[in-house]
């Protein structure tokens, strides 16, 4: 008579998503938000409150897509990962020296949508994020995978909902001040991502 096999408590569900939250959650909240404060300067409350629906919106939509789909669509277009994280630094490395060179013309044109793209993708949901969505969907199982991301997306939602306070304990010149400084590790966030696409694809060779 074989003896039934117990579950250990890290198998449990609860320890699982525990244990997953933090893993699936690559992009650290609060390091986000001085990087929010600069996209959002000199705009009003309504539309900052716009950028972070946005953020979050087009971050779940492609997080959610890439769990479900992304294996298929990455064979199909023979794309890698290092090919993601090449792309999303030249975004975010372009935006920024951008913004560094021409302060008195921002991006923030009528129609433009920053809460998508850098804010969305890559910032929140990024090449780490995507991969390792992908990773835990294959060894924990999809429910695990989506209420961990859904948890750490919920949490970056709170995060750029309320960091208006912070603004307005800098005050104007001092949100500008931070803006440009993150401005500048930005610009090198992007750097970090080319290097890292670029090391992935030789390592790939």
């Amino acid at each position: 008579m074989g003896r039934s096999r117990c579950r250990s408590p890290a198998e449990a569900p609860g320890a699982l998503l525990v244990v997953e939250s933090p893993r699936v959650g690559r992009v650290d909240a609060v390091g986000v938000v001085p990087i929010f404060l600069g996209l959002a300067d000199g705009i009003d409350e309504s539309a900052r409150r716009q950028l972070v629906a946005d953020a979050t919106l087009a971050a779940g939509a492609v997080g959610l897509g890439f769990i479900f789909l992304g294996d298929a669509v990455l064979q199909f277009l023979g794309v890698t990962v290092g090919d993601f994280q090449v792309a999303g630094g030249v975004v975010l490395l372009v935006l920024s020296i951008y913004d560094l060179l021409h302060p008195e013309t921002p991006l923030r044109q009528s129609g433009a949508r920053l809460g998508v793209v850098p804010l969305g993708v890559p910032l929140i949901v990024g090449p780490a994020v995507l991969t390792t969505l992908l990773t835990v969907a294959r060894t924990r199982g999809y429910l695990v995978t989506l209420v961990a991301f859904v948890l750490n997306l919920a949490i970056v939602w709170a995060a750029l909902r309320w960091a208006s306070l912070l603004g307005r304990l800098l005050g104007e010149a001092g949100a500008r001040a931070v803006a440009k400084v993150f401005a500048l590790i930005l610009a090198a966030i992007g750097v970090t991502f080319i290097r890292r696409g670029l090391m992935a694809a030789l390592a790939s060779r």
